[in-house]
């Protein structure tokens, strides 16, 4: 049987993966200022990044519709296609997907379609992105793929730590004293992704200590990643990631790690310098 792998782009996969993978995106598009952007290869993540930190309002994003869906479905000549979206408490993309779903298979009803809700984001939505892709290979049936990879979802694990409080405090997520209070003393939290949600895992004075906290941290999930791959996003932050990779490395034996650049929404919410993690 054929399969097909369509997601959107709170998905951090590079253009080399999406070949390699055969994978579809679809765009979110995102608002700084009076431009919008849209998430897709052709995104000036430099220009962007410069507009973001220089505009004093917050980013404005907006889904994919289930129209986008649709046409990213008709695309697809497999039999079988999975869809991976950023968790549906985060975002109205996975609805989207749900209602392209019904109509695409109204026209087609010789195919089948699942949409997967990540419960998650960025680095946590690659790691089950590539979850999907390695069942996708298996001699098993449409059913016992969904089954096993919603297993995955539910024990997957996401976390990330915020070089700059500028963007929560412009989208009004923490209030304006409390995110200048913490920069002015370099506190530097670690946040999680829990059942789809954002909340706080930890608080450190400094990145280089939450970076090292949140490395010793992944040792309490397992004593064995020998079978696991982990995910390393990361905002302009290339030295940043790769001191925690190396980290990473002298503490476990992942199977893999991979360590790539966030695409437009996830760095428009992690920003400047943000890491984000994706593990199971």
């Amino acid at each position: 049987m054929s399969y097909r792998l369509v997601v959107d782009t709170a998905c951090d996969l590079t253009k080399q993966m999406e070949r390699d993978m055969n994978v579809l995106s679809v765009p979110f598009k995102i608002t700084v200022g009076d431009v919008e952007h849209v998430d897709n290869d052709d995104l000036d993540m430099r220009a962007y990044l410069d507009e973001m930190k220089a505009s004093p309002d917050p980013i404005r994003t907006s889904c994919p519709s289930p129209y986008d869906y649709v046409e990213k479905l008709k695309e697809c000549e497999e039999e079988n296609i999975f869809i991976l979206t950023i968790s549906s408490k985060l975002s109205g993309s996975h609805n989207s997907a749900e209602v392209a779903k019904e109509e695409f298979l109204k026209e087609n009803p010789n195919k089948r379609v699942y949409v997967f809700d990540s419960e998650s984001a960025s680095a946590g939505e690659t790691s089950v992105a590539l979850e999907i892709y390695k069942k996708m290979g298996e001699d098993s049936s449409f059913e016992e793929k969904v089954k096993e990879v919603n297993e995955f979802i539910s024990e997957n694990r996401t976390f990330f730590i915020l070089e700059s409080l500028d963007n929560l405090i412009k989208n009004g997520r923490i209030k304006k004293t409390a995110g200048l209070i913490a920069n002015v003393l370099n506190i530097r939290p670690i946040m999680k992704a829990e059942y789809g949600e954002i909340s706080l895992f930890e608080m450190n004075r400094g990145f280089k200590k939450s970076l090292s906290k949140l490395a010793t941290s992944i040792g309490k999930k397992s004593s064995d990643f020998s079978k696991s791959t982990l995910v390393i996003s990361h905002v302009d932050a290339i030295e940043k990631a790769k001191e925690f990779e190396k980290k990473v490395r002298e503490l476990y034996n992942f199977k893999e790690i991979i360590t790539l650049q966030a695409r437009g929404l996830s760095s428009g919410y992690a920003d400047n310098g943000g890491i984000i993690i994706g593990f199971k």
